[in-house]
């Protein structure tokens, strides 16, 4: 029986400082492999040279395409790249993005899942929306065990919390104590391997580059209503997915949360320019109304000053529909 020896960590806004703990807190001979997928600009704030100065005892290298797995080593996620592991070797998938991100963390997590099964541990920390939760779901699935940084510790507690929905969690930890707590369960022995979903397979495959189309989607998605942010393609609801999750026939793949933000912006956007187009087609017709009074057409003037009446409305509806989505009301609270 082999110990759980690999560790998965994801993070994104808020996850740079309980990283730091749980790296300064684990031990020379920590006898499991620790890869990190973080969802922040990495090379505007050096993140490599942060996580390595933290890391402690513990070397820190950037992921290279067929570098070999080993012990008592942190591997960090190249930036543009999925940081994909297989048996013994990681490797870099220039897969669709997922969330908008590349790397993204459920992608790590589901390619530990498939080739380590209840030898992983997968720890998600501070973070907006879902990211990781479907990840975790994946290693929960195929026997790993789930840790979270405890939201009331994190700054951005919305990536913890979508993971306790989505999946049972095993443990809920604080930073500052989730170092001592990982050196401990890397010296425990994995439980039972557990058959894989199929699923993860062929979404670990999209992460890679491998090519996906409409016959391969349908086995694991079905088609809705809605259109990829990213392509424009049809995008498809996976099946009994937790949480609520897309994907494109591209591969785009967005969690329900990500794909209503990423409309809101698009929302907004459009309604901005239809206002502009607006107010120019309002303008537009006002001046035609008067050179149709200057050159003694009445009857084209008045129409073309209704229209521009009615341009004028519409212009101040759709203000109104802006400047409410900037202010939304809030809800009075219930006596």
């Amino acid at each position: 029986m082999s110990n759980r020896d690999i560790i998965v960590i994801g993070g994104s806004a808020g996850a740079t400082q309980p990283l730091k703990q749980i790296l300064g807190g684990l031990p020379a001979d920590l006898p499991a492999a620790v890869f990190i997928v973080l969802h922040i600009p990495a090379q505007g704030i050096g993140i490599l040279s942060t996580v390595a100065s933290n890391a402690g005892p513990l070397p820190v290298r950037q992921a290279e395409n067929g570098m070999k797995i080993e012990p008592g080593r942190v591997y960090l996620a190249a930036p543009d790249h999925h940081l994909l592991l297989a048996e013994d070797r990681i490797f870099l998938g220039r897969g669709p993005r997922e969330n908008l991100a590349r790397p993204a963390i459920d992608a790590l997590f589901r390619s530990a899942a498939l080739y380590h099964g209840p030898r992983v541990i997968g720890v998600l920390l501070s973070g907006l929306l879902s990211d990781g939760a479907a990840g975790l779901n994946a290693i929960k699935r195929c026997g790993g065990m789930t840790v979270v940084q405890d939201p009331t510790d994190a700054i951005s507690d919305e990536m913890p919390r979508r993971a306790m929905e989505a999946t049972t969690i095993d443990l809920c930890v604080r930073g500052a104590s989730m170092g001592d707590v990982l050196s401990e369960l890397v010296r425990e022995q994995a439980g039972a391997v557990l058959p894989i979903p199929p699923e993860i397979r062929l979404e670990v495959e999209i992460a890679a580059g491998d090519r996906i189309g409409s016959d391969k989607l349908v086995s694991i998605a079905d088609p809705v209503a809605l259109t990829c942010p990213a392509c424009g393609g049809v995008m498809s609801e996976v099946k009994e997915a937790r949480p609520l999750r897309f994907r494109c026939q591209v591969g785009h793949a967005y969690t329900a949360d990500a794909l209503a933000k990423e409309q809101e912006g698009r929302v907004d956007e459009a309604l901005r320019v239809a206002l502009r187009i607006i107010e120019e087609r309002a303008e537009l017709v006002h001046r035609m109304a008067s050179d149709g009074r200057r050159s003694g057409r009445l009857a084209v003037a008045e129409m073309y000053q209704a229209r521009a009446a009615e341009y004028r409305e519409y212009a101040d509806m759709i203000r109104r529909v802006v400047l409410q989505s900037l202010d939304p009301p809030v809800r009075k609270r219930e006596a």
